[in-house]
């Protein structure tokens, strides 16, 4: 069922030739299914490039599961957001959509008191209680890094006997499986605890401004909140420390000569000066490059490695900044322009406020700065530190349980669901108990290869952008804010699929106006982190998303636009911080505007044009 004013229906889309019986990779209730047609077909549901641009492994639907339930919970039942229950969540063809869920209109102004009583508290408290969600959060961190998954003993060690463990070796693995998984659920409950309040202070902030100046732009508003000191940076500044320590050590050379990071680190090792720019390095990677590569959400996926695992991604970086300053160029964010511009802005519009309001303009841009920050943090302790650790110790289970002979190859684990993986723990552990053999590897084998066949099928056919019927309107706050999906960015995208459909070329894309500034040049497509290298000083950035491991780049490109993001996506806010104009929320900018063509970006209005 497809017509001008809607998109396909979910039940329509057909799987790719091969790729019959996808639906077996994934737990049957992120399925569409007949038992819940007349509901889903009526629900509009968009691809979440933003979070899963990606077709889903079996064992990284844990991920969406974490944000599912969480988000929701803190959403519908914790906080009562009045406008909007949760965001619900399904999985075609192994990508993943999304639909926000309106609360019943005659719910709203009960729900109305309650918000504004529960969230009222969180921000009188908001410093203290942020400081008991770090603690939290790296309580968190630091139990899942003491799980250690090794193939299990031929014989126990005697401690077990004479410290009187009471405990075997086989059951600590098994548990210690629940626990990680465990953990990640409760991680998420901390992360939308503040988030989506976070979000809500900022949209009333935006709200109070719009209605008594309704022509200013977003990012006229969103240059008030603006100025940002956070841990989220901290990644880039320690790069650009490296880089400056490089030359005061007079090693500057050896970085830029070298081919790759074992020559470079040899060559180092060969001097006094080397050896104590490698100890900062080493010092360094821990935790500020665990940071995950992903070209969607960070940490989404287990088959993105972190900086760690790849140290051609910030060597390089460290090379840029070491050519930009022999360029005399300044590699620092200019944070002190940033806030200077932001209580300029926010003052002239203070004193074109009627006396009356200025008081409620002051306390609501003072709140709207403080959750600001935790809107950009929370991104680097769980997304990029709690990630990356979890996936660092699920490859070290699957690289167990391959030794004690339960599968064949260690990725075969991430072709199982999460509770596949717990039977195939329990199965090994039993046969390793008894002195017997597992099953495990000869019962996954042909299931295994056949999901692994229909996950390459899946990867080869991109996914639809979005199916059913556009809402009326679109109001809850996460799905604005950060997905950057409204009402009139889907009526733009009927526009393009209208223009698609008719053999005409899209030369104008619209989305959201994310940084303020007008810049040309030529567009540089950019999917994945690993083809950031290919970025010139002066292309535009052209991608589906950008994340905090693509900050690097920010400081060479002249402009940015992305195919998803809103105001308060990561694109949107480190263009600001950066002082580059951007436009997010583009829709399909990354398969319509090719690699080389020059372009125009118009950060003020949102608008792209294809100028070639």
């Amino acid at each position: 069922m497809t017509s001008d004013n809607r998109f396909p229906s979910p039940f329509d889309i057909e799987a790719p030739e091969g790729a019959q019986g996808w639906e077996q990779l994934y737990n049957w209730y992120h399925l569409f299914g007949e038992d819940r047609r007349e509901q889903d077909e009526q629900r509009f549901w968009f691809q979440d490039r933003l979070h899963h641009p990606e077709v889903l492994h079996p064992y990284d639907e844990i991920q969406c599961e974490c944000w599912w339930q969480a988000l929701g919970a803190f959403n519908t039942r914790v906080f009562a957001m009045p406008p909007a229950f949760g965001v619900d969540q399904r999985v075609l063809n192994g990508y993943l959509y999304v639909t926000p869920v309106p609360a019943p209109p005659e719910d709203l102004a009960a729900r109305a008191e309650l918000f504004g009583r529960r969230a009222g508290y969180y921000y009188e408290n908001w410093d203290s209680i942020y400081a008991e969600w770090k603690t939290k959060v790296l309580a968190c961190l630091d139990r899942i890094t003491k799980i250690s998954f090794e193939p299990l003993p031929d014989i126990e060690p005697e401690s077990v006997v004479f410290e009187r463990t009471g405990q075997s070796s086989g059951y600590r693995m098994i548990r210690d499986f629940s626990d990680l998984v465990q953990t990640m659920y409760e991680t998420y409950q901390y992360h939308f605890e503040l988030l989506n309040v976070g979000y809500a202070a900022y949209l009333t902030f935006f709200q109070f401004v719009r209605e008594r100046f309704p022509d200013i732009s977003d990012q006229t508003i969103s240059r008030m909140v603006g100025g940002l000191r956070v841990d989220l940076y901290r990644p880039d500044d320690e790069l650009k420390r490296l880089a400056r320590e490089a030359e005061q050590l007079g090693i500057g050379d050896v970085l830029l000569e070298g081919t790759d990071p074992a020559s470079v680190f040899a060559a180092l090792d060969a001097t006094d000066e080397g050896r104590q720019w490698r100890t900062d390095w080493d010092k360094t990677k821990d935790p500020w490059f665990l940071i995950n590569t992903d070209p969607g959400h960070p940490g989404a996926s287990h088959v993105h490695p972190t900086w760690i695992d790849e140290p051609a991604i910030p060597l390089a970086t460290v090379k840029e900044y070491v050519r930009r300053l022999r360029a005399g160029e300044q590699i620092d964010r200019d944070t002190a322009g940033v806030l200077a511009e932001r209580d300029r802005i926010s003052g002239e519009y203070r004193e074109l406020l009627d006396p009356a309001d200025r008081t409620a303009f002051d306390q609501i841009v003072e709140l709207a700065r403080t959750v600001f920050a935790y809107i950009e943090e929370h991104v680097l302790y769980i997304e990029h530190w709690m990630w990356a650790t979890f996936w660092a110790k699920s490859k070290d289970l699957s690289r167990a349980l391959t030794a004690m002979g339960a599968l064949d190859d260690p990725e075969d684990m991430f072709f199982l669901r999460r509770t596949e993986v717990a039977e195939t723990l329990y199965d090994v552990v039993a046969a390793w108990s008894v002195g017997g053999t597992p099953r495990g590897a000869n019962y996954w084998r042909p299931i295994v290869e056949q999901r692994r066949g229909i996950y390459e099928k899946l990867r080869a056919q991109p996914p639809v952008l979005a199916m059913g019927p556009p809402p009326a309107e679109i109001n809850e706050p996460f799905t604005v804010m950060l997905w950057g999906i409204t009402t009139a960015s889907v009526s733009e995208w009927l526009a393009q699929r209208r223009t698609t459909d008719q053999g005409e070329k899209v030369t104008v894309l619209r989305g959201v106006a994310g940084s303020p500034g007008v810049a040309e040049g030529p567009a540089r497509v950019v999917r994945t982190v690993g083809e950031l290298l290919t970025v010139q000083a002066g292309d535009i950035l052209v991608c589906p998303a950008t994340s905090p491991s693509w900050s690097t780049v920010f400081g060479q490109v002249a402009a940015t636009v992305s195919d998803v993001g809103g105001i308060m996506s990561h694109t949107a806010i480190v263009c600001r911080e950066y002082g580059l104009p951007a436009v997010v929320g583009a829709g399909n900018a990354v398969a319509t505007i090719r690699d080389g063509q020059r372009i125009r970006v118009d950060g003020d209005t949102g608008v792209v044009t294809i100028l070639d």
